[in-house]
């Protein structure tokens, strides 16, 4: 993309939004048989599928914590999920991805209970667009909800961006590649509410008023999606209940 062109133009978006409105999002909830939670998410032109096997036994055996339950955290991006395929296997970006996903989960779910176990979360990107790891970490969360696993509460996820000089929320590709920064965040929710954040990263530059308003554009969108993650949940089961 040439520097002349503009990702703002006439206060709209390239794709037509308002700074502060989310792109689509489509969540479906149980999607997997042979999983004992599942998630299929939709977030703009991202397609994300998530499955949470456990609490099970945690192999090999020696990484077994005698005190606590293991969490393992698998993104991965399939080679046709872009437009260049991508070669199979993780990456770096990929270990990275999942490191910091592993440790905002983490943090919320009672590993206390569940001595000896291990609890595996698996995220497949179908189709990439910008901000993957934030999509993949909303299905997640509805995943180990699905799978009944105990949380202190459950973590929403969405980036926001620096686009020609305005913050701007739930970045597409193109602002994500050629906005002067790109902040993904996730955030500790308990009774609909906003505890902490628990994932936070940069790539860019802010002024601290910027980052103030990255903050409070952040929690408006994940508020709008943990109602989205609610449904999808409340969905499944009032169905399943009904049959």
């Amino acid at each position: 993309m040439s520097e002349d062109i503009k990702l703002i133009v006439n206060g709209k978006r390239i794709d037509g939004r308002a700074f502060d409105e989310l792109r689509n999002i489509r969540i479906e909830a149980g999607v997997l048989k042979n999983a004992d939670g599942s998630c299929y998410l939709e977030m703009g032109r991202n397609k994300i599928m998530a499955a949470v096997y456990g609490p099970r036994k945690v192999q090999p055996r020696h990484l077994a914590d005698p005190v606590k339950a293991i969490v393992r955290y698998r993104y991965n991006m399939a080679p046709f999920s872009v437009e260049e395929r991508k070669r199979p296997g993780p990456d770096r970006r990929s270990v990275e991805i999942s490191k910091v996903s592993r440790e905002a989960l983490e943090s919320i779910i009672m590993t206390e209970l569940f001595p000896r176990s291990s609890i595996d979360i698996f995220v497949e990107v179908l189709q990439a667009d910008a901000g993957s790891r934030t999509a993949c970490l909303n299905a997640a969360s509805v995943a180990l909800v699905d799978a009944g696993i105990p949380m202190r509460g459950i973590i929403t996820s969405v980036a926001v961006a620096k686009v020609d000089g305005h913050i701007v929320l739930d970045p597409v590709k193109e602002e994500d590649n050629f906005g002067e920064a790109d902040i993904p965040f996730a955030f500790f929710i308990r009774n609909g509410k906003i505890e902490s954040i628990a994932l936070l990263q940069m790539d860019g530059k802010l002024t601290k008023n910027e980052l103030i308003e990255a903050v409070k554009l952040a929690k408006k969108g994940v508020m709008e999606i943990y109602k989205l993650q609610r449904e999808a949940i409340m969905k499944k089961y009032i169905v399943e209940d009904v049959e």
